[in-house]
């Protein structure tokens, strides 16, 4: 597996909330939660179709 890259990222504390709180709707953590949405950025920017393997589905948008 490849090594993870970390770093330091300086946060407003109303964003973390929100985060915090979105990623416990969608059962992960803060830093998966901002991993996914960074993806997701990333692959609307390319214009990707394809989802990305690595990118879990969101749990909370599939219906029973």
């Amino acid at each position: 597996m490849m090594e993870r890259k970390s770093f330091l990222l300086r946060i407003d504390p109303a964003l973390w909330a929100e985060l915090e709180a979105w990623a416990q709707d969608d059962l992960r953590s803060v830093n998966g939660q901002i991993e996914y949405v960074l993806r997701q950025a990333v692959q609307k920017r390319k214009g990707s179709k394809a989802p990305d393997a690595r990118v879990p589905p969101n749990p909370s948008a599939i219906e029973s």
